[in-house]
């Protein structure tokens, strides 16, 4: 299972996922990081980005903190 290094922008004005020039991922989040809303946004974004379900993302650290480690099913 591969593991994606993930920077998380919440607060943004659109919602994406892009892969930036040195391997990690850019996670722009319309939610807030509040109750975890931004984290289910990512899982969400995440799933989408790797057509797997959303029950299948896990965000392995970094739940708290903007860089998250994020596992993705193969």
């Amino acid at each position: 299972m591969p593991i994606l290094l993930v920077k998380a922008k919440p607060n943004s004005r659109v919602s994406a996922l892009t892969l930036l020039d040195d391997g990690t991922w850019l996670a722009q989040l319309k939610s807030p990081p509040v109750d975890g809303k931004a984290n289910a946004e990512l899982i969400g974004l995440v799933a989408r980005q790797f057509g797997c379900a959303k029950s299948s993302v896990e965000i392995k650290t970094g739940t708290g903190s903007k860089l998250k480690r994020v596992i993705v099913p193969d």
